[in-house]
């Protein structure tokens, strides 16, 4: 395996070495002779196990090394060793004194994996105390007490003979009163890289920088013009905020050679809460959010930061490639797609930069044939692996460059797994972080003098979400890799183009060959299958829409973060998420309806049923048709057979009554059913159902009926006679009127001499006749319906009333 290669570096002079191993034969006579007085059954207790010094060495005292500077030294410089001893033993520790040791340079990178699981110290493997002057000394280290401690030894004195790499030990040595000898009680082991010179030929090293989280937004937003955004829970401000975790990568990184790795969702979701956005309390009350001055300040300073950097785009939310690959179901590529085509939207309308979205990272670089397919189906045409996944099977002695061909125009572009985990795990403490810092440097000048000669390109993809105390000592290696003189900056897309090693593998693991431990964190495939099924309600609803991206946009992101990444280990919040979306989509779904209606009665042969539909929502809704469908056709029919079909537009907030014409053939109760429809034959919302009592005509009313015309008849009659009268009589005036002359014209005189009027008697006689006019054109009939089912126009009311909400 190319990792494990070794070679042989050079070590101290001989003569040195031969004035150590003198010094400490010398040092160590007076131990011996005492060795000598143990009795036999001690003494070959002592052969078996080890010296009495390797035996004491059991990490009695517990030793921290916290800094070691400069990391990479060069000639003329002096090294600084700081940290601290502490006694965990249960006896004091006297005479106690802190060494500088070091070993041989190491011989490969698999040396340097042994030295690092190396446990207690070991006389002939952990190297001399350079000794001197460079010492410090303790009286006495009393029990449970903490010691700190800083050595600087001039490189000169360090007897490093020539580049490499070599062993660093710091160690206590002591005495306690039941082991009255001095030895070793604890060691604290680490590496030292050196480059006295510029290297010949240097490495291409590509560091990932990954500005990735946790899904934060919500589906649900407001109803406004804005769609107000709904957060979770305030852990991106915090985040964000100074000291947050993103915003020390964001610190840490500007002054870094470094390839950026957004999400786009991580960009929307601080874009968005730049404006005006809420918080989840519980499940029925939000709060304001108050953080837009974070958000912008955070977002002004990536895009300063990133201005001509390379930037990889994966895609929106960052899915699990995966879990897409061995859960997904039909249908669940494009949301691949999806996600993909608006990555790169995002960040150029964000940050205003172009971002590369031709990567795939599946999690942990871990592949097989069936990831490699999903994630080059959005579009990707490199996958970004790691070496304990694509591992080399050909024998090469050297770590080979990261690109190499995997079949069908794809690169894989392969993570050195060394380097890329070495800041996993804990690195709050000094200790971690600096062992984690100086194994990184060690590997990676290792790999350089692998083949001193052939220069090779490596990718380091850490950790996707790293924490603040990981960022920060990826900071110092990245700093101690930059001003080192083995190493030069690479951006990945200049990797992904590097040639290949010849030797180097190109052949994709086996599905069985993915890890069971990363297996058992992807999504299941109910999670893929729960996606489809709001995706499915989407559609349908998204057609009845007027202004769809006021739903589609902000739905479809939402079904992108059902499959992030970033629930993985964390099944149940994902299961929770995505109902919330399922049931946000219900929600607003439901709000476009049919309004439930009561039983009619229909007392003749026909009248119309109005249906009313309510649309709460803020925009209006189209494409819609009403259907009322009658369940006993030859009873009672709905326009002109079994049912009838009405196209409905409604307005925001408003609702809409549809009136269908009916006609009964006999009586008693039909069931009505009332359905939604989208135009391409779907059934929208739930179906309304009622009854409709159809009553027979009875004889009676027949009766009542014709007596209603008689008297029509009669009153017709005396219209007539009336009129008659009444124009013989205006004929007789006018006569008169004339024999009288002008003086008399308009009033008629009796023999009393009271006076009438003109035309009093006619004005009467109209009157009448309007009142009888009047009756016969709406006169009260038997079989009018009741107000359900009034005698109205067929047609629809117009795009709908108000709704009062």
């Amino acid at each position: 395996m190319a990792e494990a290669a070794d070679f042989q570096g050079m070590t101290p002079s001989p003569a040195r070495r031969w004035l150590r191993r003198t010094g400490a034969l010398l040092a160590g006579a007076p131990l011996l002779a005492g060795l000598l007085q143990l009795p036999a059954a001690a003494s070959a207790s002592a052969a078996v196990t080890a010296s009495p010094a390797e035996a004491a060495s059991s990490g009695t005292v517990g030793v921290s090394l916290d800094s070691v500077s400069p990391s990479a030294p060069t000639d003329g410089d002096t090294v600084t060793l700081a940290g601290t001893v502490t006694n965990n033993g249960k006896q004091t520790v006297t005479a106690a004194q802190v060494d500088v040791r070091v070993g041989p340079s190491m011989s490969g990178r698999s040396s340097i994996d042994t030295v690092a699981r190396r446990g207690v110290y070991q006389s002939g493997l952990d190297g001399l105390p350079v000794g001197g002057k460079y010492v410090k000394k303790f009286s006495r280290l009393a029990t449970g007490v903490s010691q700190p401690f800083s050595i600087s030894v001039p490189v000169k004195e360090l007897d490093l003979s020539s580049d490499g790499v070599y062993q660093l030990g710091v160690s206590l040595t002591g005495q306690t009163a039941a082991e009255p000898w001095s030895h070793v009680l604890g060691i604290q082991r680490t590496f030292l890289p050196y480059q006295s010179d510029e290297a010949d030929t240097t490495t291409k090293t590509t560091y990932l920088w990954p500005l990735i989280s946790t899904v934060h937004l919500r589906a649900e937003t407001g109803s406004d013009a804005q769609q107000t955004p709904v957060f979770q829970n305030d852990d991106l401000a915090k985040e964000i905020a100074p000291g947050g975790r993103l915003e020390q990568l964001l610190s840490l990184g500007s002054d870094l050679d470094v390839t950026w790795v957004l999400d786009p969702d991580l960009l929307a979701s601080v874009d968005a809460m730049t404006k005006s956005y809420r918080i989840q309390v519980d499940a029925d009350h939000t709060k304001a959010g108050t953080n837009q001055a974070v958000a912008k300040a955070w977002l002004d300073k990536l895009e300063n930061t990133v201005e001509g950097k390379e930037i990889v785009a994966l895609p929106f939310a960052d899915p699990d490639l995966a879990s897409l690959a061995h859960n997904g179901v039909t249908g669940s590529l494009s949301h691949l797609k999806d996600a993909t085509d608006v990555a790169s939207s995002t960040v150029e309308t964000i940050l205003h930069v172009k971002a590369a979205t031709d990567f795939a990272w599946p999690v942990e670089g871990a592949v097989d044939p069936l990831i490699v397919k999903v994630a080059t189906s959005a579009g990707a045409d490199k996958v970004i692996a790691r070496s304990d996944s694509l591992r080399e099977t050909g024998g090469l002695s050297y770590t080979p460059t990261a690109a190499r061909p995997i079949g069908g125009g794809t690169t894989a572009v392969v993570s050195d797994s060394r380097l890329s985990t070495v800041f996993q795990g804990d690195m709050t403490t000094a200790g971690r972080s600096t062992l984690a810092v100086q194994e990184f440097l060690a590997q990676n000048l290792m790999i350089n003098l692998q083949e001193p000669d052939k220069q090779r390109s490596i990718v380091v993809a850490p950790q996707r979400m790293p924490s603040a105390s990981q960022a920060q000592a990826m900071a110092a290696a990245l700093t101690a890799l930059q001003g080192g003189n083995w190493s030069q900056y690479q951006g990945l897309s200049a990797a992904a183009r590097a040639k290949p090693d010849a030797g180097a593998t190109t052949r994709v693991p086996a599905k069985s060959a993915y890890p069971s431990s990363l297996r058992k964190q992807e999504l299941p495939q109910s999670a893929f299958q729960h996606i489809e099924e709001t995706q499915g309600k989407l559609n349908t609803f998204q057609m009845i829409l007027t202004d769809k991206s006021r739903v589609v946009t902000p739905f479809g992101r939402a079904i992108d973060r059902g499959m992030s990444t970033s629930w993985r280990g964390r099944a149940a919040a994902g299961a929770t998420f995505r109902t919330g979306v399922e049931k946000y989509l219900e929600e607003l779904t439901g709000l476009v309806g049919l309004i439930d209606k009561s039983d009619a009665k229909l007392s003749g042969r026909s009248a119309t049923i109005p249906v009313t539909v309510k649309n709460n929502l803020v925009q209006g809704v189209d494409r819609l048709v009403l259907r009322l469908t009658s369940q006993q056709p030859k009873r009672l029919k709905i326009g002109e057979g079994r049912y009838d079909e009405q196209p409905i537009q409604v307005s925001g907030e408003h609702s809409q009554s549809v009136k269908f014409t009916t006609s009964a053939n006999a009586n008693g109760p039909v069931t009505v059913v009332a359905q939604l429809y989208t135009q391409d034959g779907q059934k929208y919302g739930p179906e309304v159902t009622f009854e409709v009592k159809v009553t027979e005509i009875t004889p009676t009313v027949m009766l009542v009926i014709g007596g209603g015309v008689l008297l029509l008849v009669l009153a017709g009659f005396r219209m007539y006679t009336q009129r008659k009268r009444a124009a013989a009589r205006q004929a007789a005036e006018e006569a008169e009127d004339t024999e009288d002359g002008p003086e008399g014209a308009g009033v008629n005189k009796d023999a009393d001499g009271a006076v009438d009027t003109e035309n009093a008697e006619s004005s009467e006689d109209d009157s009448a006749e309007e009142s009888t006019d009047s009756e016969a054109e709406d006169p009260e009939h038997p079989s009018d319906p009741t107000p359900d089912t009034a005698p109205e126009s067929a047609g629809p009311s117009g795009t709908g009333e108000r709704v009062d909400r």
